[in-house]
């Protein structure tokens, strides 16, 4: 899909793809959607996981297709003629999501959405990021790669990637992390430990990241408090574009190294990420490729 919101850099700006399932209305970074399709019957997959309702080859790609009725236990439609997929690319994945209709595009800014209380959104089960208030409709914004590695877990994180690594060093150079999943930045910070990386400081979006260093600066202990930055793209209230905008353009930060670590690493975003100053960019399933930048970046 074509949209001019991914050519800008650093505004803190996102469209958002609604769509319904069932009578709810959820909706997806419009960066993650290749394109909207209308449904058509799959070929089903024999021993497949329940919400795998088959595969389609539109073109000269397979795609997964995902029944997201499934995944959030709402009942299937009934007229599934009627109904459309949703094409995306992330974590270097095509998957197909079967909704039941699509509402439109809507131009938003990261501070717009609401990330879930922990009422709802316990590390292990949510699978929703965010919520926005649009035209008096709630959207929720789903964690599809929460839900693609539900299906399938080698999908995920590969922590396995570390033990590869064998023994380290423990190393004690200070890492501001910004990443609003709860359940992937405990995985992010254990990993780092286990790759011998001990001192990280945790913040849950591209905001508190940037209120920490601005701390720093008042202290006057940017140098000794932060010698690596890793953000993730897509966090409420301020996005990983605009954390590394603002960053790389303070002269009492610039010389920080940051690594972009998100599932939308593609050739538009990459292209964004280096218009910005990153130093790296990795998708999140290449942990091993995350030690390998830091150490690159801090070591050397």
């Amino acid at each position: 899909m074509e949209t001019g919101i991914l050519l800008q850099s650093g505004t803190n700006e996102l469209e958002v793809l609604e769509f319904n399932v069932g009578n709810n209305h959820y909706g997806i970074n419009v960066a993650k959607v290749d394109e909207i399709m209308q449904y058509q019957k799959p070929t089903p997959i024999p021993n497949a996981q329940a919400a795998i309702e088959g595969i389609f080859m539109p073109r000269e790609t397979i795609i997964t297709i995902v029944d997201l009725a499934q995944s959030l236990d709402i009942p299937s439609s009934e007229d599934p003629s009627k109904d459309m997929y949703i094409i995306t690319n992330f974590n270097n994945l095509n998957v197909g999501f079967h909704v039941h209709g699509v509402q439109g595009i809507h131009r938003l800014t990261w501070a717009d959405i609401t990330k879930p209380d922990e009422t709802i959104n316990s590390a292990e089960s949510s699978i929703a990021t965010g919520i926005v208030k649009y035209e008096g409709r709630l959207i929720v914004i789903l964690d599809f790669e929460k839900i693609v590695s539900t299906i399938n877990p080698e999908t995920g994180l590969r922590a396995t990637d570390i033990e590869r690594l064998g023994v380290r060093t423990r190393n004690t150079s200070p890492i501001l992390i910004a990443e609003d999943s709860q359940m992937l930045q405990k995985m992010i910070i254990d990993c780092l430990n286990k790759a011998g990386y001990v001192n990280i400081n945790a913040c849950n979006d591209g905001q508190e990241a940037w209120d920490t260093l601005e701390q720093y600066k008042e202290e006057g202990s940017v140098t000794e408090k932060c010698h690596c930055i890793i953000t993730d793209i897509e966090m409420p209230r301020m996005d990983g574009h605009r954390l590394t905008k603002l960053v790389k353009t303070d002269p009492e930060l610039q010389h920080i190294p940051l690594i972009i670590f998100s599932s939308l690493i593609n050739t538009e975003m990459r292209r964004k990420g280096e218009s910005l100053g990153a130093d790296a960019q990795l998708t999140k399933p290449e942990i091993g490729k995350l030690v390998d930048a830091i150490d690159n970046l801090v070591l050397k």
